[in-house]
């Protein structure tokens, strides 16, 4: 078989939002493929729509039941062990993508030997096959042979995983299995899915839609979900050493670790979560510097984080308390600059 795509599924059944998603994959111009949706134990009518496709289409859906919601990450493994592809790939099950886009992935990975190949995606906040604001998820000079200097830019630039495809074969020589129970399992496990790969193609179009809506990971903070992604950090940093290119790597690693462990945590928190606690803040802090003693020199750090953010992490690494006051009080004024400027 050609292509396994998997798609994670949990209480998507409002909206229609994931019969679109499903529509889009069982059109799909390819030939020889199948698509294996992982209910993760949904509490909606999720499964029965599975079910439903998998009935209308059982030459090509497989849907499968998780009895413990795994998060994505179970839900993706669960499908990588059913899968029988050549190539994986996975789509988020309320976004959705164009009718060829996989025949075009995997064409390009069989017309050059490629191990993964990537687009761009668009965001939309409407289901329709209009184009939303097109992101560029990758940089053309990171296509071909990877070098070093091509692994250097695919740790800082990476873009995300499911507007990409992988030669299974990597992904089962090298247990690239994704963690589970939590979220942000992607930025665990992104460097080694591009990093072990020999060759990376890059079609710059956007292929791949991402739906905006409240409920999104991305849109949703709670303390649960920072923890997850210093979680995530953490065995971003594990993962490297067990494949050993921590060292070779270590700045880009470093910067990474910052911006995904404490820098995206920290100001998340602050402005998403009702009553941050003192005590969660100071414990980031410390483990931040416990970790990277010298983070705030690296070069990459110094050259892409805004001087603002600077300001509030060199106060946060100070005092805690003070920098917590501070960043009440800028919040506020704020929010009261913006509703009188209305």
């Amino acid at each position: 078989m050609k292509l396994s795509i998997i798609v994670p599924v949990y209480n998507m059944a409002a909206d229609g939002k994931l019969e679109y998603c499903l529509d889009s994959l069982v059109k799909q111009t390819i030939e020889d493929y199948e698509i294996i949706a992982v209910d993760d134990c949904s509490t909606d009518e999720s499964l029965s729509i599975l079910k439903r496709y998998e009935n209308k289409y059982p030459d090509r859906f497989r849907a499968v039941h998780s009895d413990v919601n795994r998060h994505q990450g179970g839900a993706k493994n669960i499908g990588m062990k059913l899968a029988k592809g050549d190539w994986i790939g996975f789509i988020d099950s309320d976004d959705w993508i164009t009718e060829d886009m996989y025949e075009r992935l995997v064409r390009r990975a069989e017309e050059t030997g490629a191990d993964l190949v990537g687009c761009d995606y668009c965001l939309t906040e409407e289901h329709s096959m209009k184009p939303g604001r097109v992101v560029p998820n990758n940089k053309s000079s990171q296509s071909g042979i990877l070098d070093d200097e091509k692994r250097r830019s695919l740790i800082l630039d990476g873009g995300s995983l499911v507007v990409k495809i992988f030669r299974r074969s990597m992904i089962l020589e090298h247990g690239l299995w994704f963690p589970e129970h939590i979220f942000y399992e992607d930025n665990a496990l992104g460097n080694s899915y591009l990093l072990l790969a020999r060759h990376f193609e890059y079609i710059e179009e956007p292929m791949y839609y991402y739906y905006q809506h409240d409920t999104s990971t991305v849109h949703t903070i709670s303390p649960k979900r920072c923890e997850d992604r210093m979680e995530a950090g953490r065995l971003m940093l594990a993962e490297a050493g067990r494949h050993g290119f921590f060292e070779a790597y270590r700045p880009e690693l470093e910067y990474s670790f910052t911006l995904l462990f404490y820098i995206n945590t920290l100001f998340t928190y602050m402005a998403g979560v009702e009553r941050p606690k003192y005590g969660f803040v100071k414990a980031m802090g410390k483990e931040m510097r416990q970790t990277f003693p010298k983070f705030r020199q690296n070069p990459y750090y110094l050259e892409r984080t805004h001087a603002e953010e600077k300001k509030l992490i060199r106060m946060q690494q100070q005092s805690t308390l003070f920098f917590m006051l501070y960043y009440k009080l800028l919040w506020t004024y704020r929010k009261w600059r913006k509703a009188h400027a209305k």
